[in-house]
């Protein structure tokens, strides 16, 4: 599947990479948009969007919860969105630091890769779609290390319950949506991770209020520790209102794929899940939970690089020019030092780069001269 390429236009999407001052796309990054790791069989991403499909088919159709809507799935939206839709009818700040081009991918100045994807809520409740699952590839600008990717994939869910009488307060409703996602969501999680200790964690996020973490506790490599595995709340009613929905309350849920998939597959490396190599590939098996196995963890090459600051420098900007450069051979990049001269106040920065390949060995010469690169 990755023979397919972000620049096709046969699959629905605009030219990622433009002439506009204002598009900041690499190479790298335009290469993974197409690829839908979560619609590939037997890809764990993929195990994962279809149990929490699957738990919700069946509180419709086998009436676990008598008149459950059914949640229609969209998983295969174009990831290319507006500002408005991914910001503006989010509520998101003006001034919030995810507007910034250090942190999203832009094609024009009112034209981004989806950063999540709750910016698809909006336009589909205008189409008169008022309870839905969107599943897709995210895009966001951020470190290198084993947890973190610039493209990774979330999900989420939104419902209405327009039967709650418009008679009973708005607050009062509020409270019986809140009870009823609550109590949706620990079905769902236990039904992904079996019985679990659960607690709720009050949270903010811009799209709803109230708004709730969901944590469990679970075993990771032989360690108990909580797990923040969901966010979800109350939906605010402004954004309802851009979607055409008045005087109705709705509940939503998000979360990362990757983030369950590394935990309920045990998968140690983010980029793992990228990986084309059939000792990764072969272990999964749609509707099936299994341990990853790991096949040779090949020895690390570190180097060091240093530079003096330009008065605009941003972390994420140097690890933009690394991953277009190195792609998924470099494993971390860690800063290590950092030096302001005393006398002319500039400032400097050491950062140390960690090569790993996934699937080989490399060698020094080979690393050495990607740093020239």
């Amino acid at each position: 599947y990755h023979a397919l390429h972000a620049l096709n236009l046969n699959l629905g999407y605009p030219s990622l990479i433009t002439g506009d001052a204002y598009n900041n796309v690499s190479e790298s990054i335009a290469s993974k948009v197409g690829l839908n790791l979560h619609r590939q069989p037997n890809h764990p991403l993929n195990i994962i969007k279809t149990k929490i499909a699957s738990y919700f088919d069946d509180l419709h159709a086998k009436g676990y919860v008598v008149n459950h809507p059914r949640m229609q799935l969209f998983d295969n939206l174009s990831p290319v969105v507006s500002v408005e839709d991914c910001f503006d009818h989010m509520l998101i700040p003006k001034d919030h630091v995810s507007r910034r081009p250090t942190d999203t991918y832009y094609l024009n100045p009112s034209t981004l890769l989806r950063t999540h994807t709750s910016c698809h809520e909006v336009p589909l409740m205008k189409k008169g779609i008022r309870n839905f699952l969107v599943a897709g590839d995210v895009y966001r600008r951020d470190e290198i290390d084993a947890s973190h990717y610039p493209v990774f994939h979330q999900m989420e869910g939104l419902r209405f319950f327009p039967e709650l009488s418009q008679a009973v307060p708005y607050d009062d409703r509020v409270a019986i949506v809140q009870e009823h996602l609550k109590s949706t969501l620990e079905g769902m999680v236990e039904s992904i991770f079996g019985k679990v200790e659960m607690r709720w964690v009050d949270a903010y996020f811009p799209f709803t209020h109230p708004s709730l973490e969901l944590e469990i506790f679970f075993e990771v490599r032989g360690f108990g520790q909580w797990l923040e595995v969901l966010g979800c709340g109350v939906l605010q009613r402004q954004i309802a209102e851009h979607g055409g929905v008045v005087d109705e309350v709705g509940w939503a849920f998000g979360l990362g794929l990757e983030r369950l998939a590394m935990v309920l597959f045990d998968i140690p490396d983010i980029r793992l899940f990228w990986s084309t190599d059939a000792r990764f590939l072969s272990q999964f098996k749609d509707g099936v939970i299994t341990q990853f196995k790991p096949y040779s963890k090949y020895p690390p090459c570190y180097k060091d690089v240093s530079f003096w600051l330009a008065p605009d420098f941003h972390e994420n900007n140097l690890f933009e020019v690394v991953r277009n450069v190195a792609g998924d051979m470099v494993e971390q990049v860690s800063l290590v030092d950092e030096f302001t001269h005393p006398k002319t106040q500039r400032s400097s920065k050491c950062f140390r780069i960690t090569y790993r390949h996934l699937d080989r060995n490399l060698t020094n010469e080979e690393v050495d001269d990607i740093q020239v690169d």
